[in-house]
């Protein structure tokens, strides 16, 4: 039994040290992180940092995005050759990251725009009506301020999503011993439009594309042993998809940082 057993050993310690040689030495593989415990949840900062940094100008621009102001328009489905999907590629909420990249542009000097609430104006006038009515029932005299009016309108959508747009891969297998990778990558196209209320001119258009890439890295063994006539088969791997949200948070704030210094350029903004 131990000459029959050595041989497999030998082949679970080749396949065992081929697989820390590639976790060590490969630079993809290396950005895989382990696998993890269940996290708590936790506030998600901006993806692009210098949207946090930029300079502030002296009379804060009122922006309003409404519902329909930023969807998806691609009607991509997410990518499967065995069956058929019915979830989406992209995000049917895309304007929240569009609202959080607003608000967060230039946090760290106390913000850049005035964000006005508009995706909820049903909920935010019916509730207004509410205490209007409680107030005249109840003889109260003080009126409700009246809501902030935007000067500037933002609009766009996700124009496209192009699946599995480039893939390839490599390998290499000797004496039954392999390992091999692959990779894929997508893209996707935003665009952003910042419009002027008071005239409906489009003051600054950005068109921005991000790529997202996937990567498999797969090890594995096949070999006869005792004599020809028992097969021993390992396989391991790893998969690393690049997150569709956090691509698309790039792009939309890379599109907003792109607008601010546009906008910078054209004396949209003033400065002290």
């Amino acid at each position: 039994m131990q000459k029959g057993m050595s041989p497999k050993l030998l082949c679970l310690s080749v396949l065992l040290l081929s697989s820390c040689a590639s976790l060590l030495f490969d630079p993809i593989e290396n950005t895989i992180a382990p696998a993890k415990k269940i996290e708590l949840a936790t506030i998600d900062e901006l993806v692009v940092s210098d949207l946090l940094d930029c300079r502030v100008p002296t009379r804060k621009p009122t922006i309003a995005v409404y519902a329909s102001a930023f969807t998806d328009q691609t009607g991509q489905r997410l990518s499967n050759s065995m069956y058929a999907s019915f979830s989406t590629a992209v995000t049917q909420s895309p304007s929240a990251y569009l609202i959080k990249a607003l608000k967060d542009a230039c946090k760290n000097n106390g913000g850049f725009f005035t964000v006005v609430e508009r995706i909820g104006i049903d909920h935010l006038t019916k509730e207004r009506q509410i205490i209007r009515s409680g107030r005249e029932q109840n003889n109260e005299d003080n009126a409700l301020p009246t809501l902030l009016f935007a000067g500037l309108l933002i609009e766009g959508s996700v124009v496209s999503y192009e699946a599995n747009e480039t893939s390839g891969g490599a390998g290499a297998r000797y004496l039954g011993i392999g390992i091999s990778k692959a990779y894929r990558t997508d893209t996707l196209t935003i665009q952003l439009r910042l419009i002027s209320v008071s005239s409906g001119q489009v003051l600054v258009e950005k068109l921005v594309t991000k790529t997202i890439l996937s990567v498999s890295l797969t090890d594995d063994v096949f070999r006869f042993i005792e004599d020809g006539t028992e097969l021993v088969e390992i396989e391991s791997g790893v998969v690393r998809n690049e997150s569709g949200g956090l691509a698309l948070r790039s792009a939309i704030e890379t599109a907003v940082l792109g607008i601010i210094k546009e906008g910078e350029q054209a004396d949209y903004w003033s400065y002290e």
